[in-house]
């Protein structure tokens, strides 16, 4: 495997996806309830001028997570 090859793989930008949907699953599941809980912990301390920040990572994450998944995948 070159040094390309193994880049498309780490970020997930193979033709064909080979990361297991289960962890694509955990993986939505974790950063949904990160982004809630941290979204109401800033909020509770007064901190809210770092959401965007967070809804940006967020976001930044799940379409990582769905970028070049096959049809009928999440």
């Amino acid at each position: 495997m070159g040094v390309k090859d193994f880049l498309f793989y780490i970020t997930n930008n193979e033709e064909t996806s080979r990361h297991e949907e289960y962890f694509d699953i955990a993986f939505f599941i974790i950063n949904t309830a990160v982004v809630l809980i941290g979204g109401w912990y800033l909020i509770h301390e007064g901190e809210s001028h770092w959401l965007p920040f967070l809804i940006i990572e967020y976001t930044w994450a799940i379409d990582t997570m769905r970028h070049n998944r096959p049809k009928g995948g999440l």
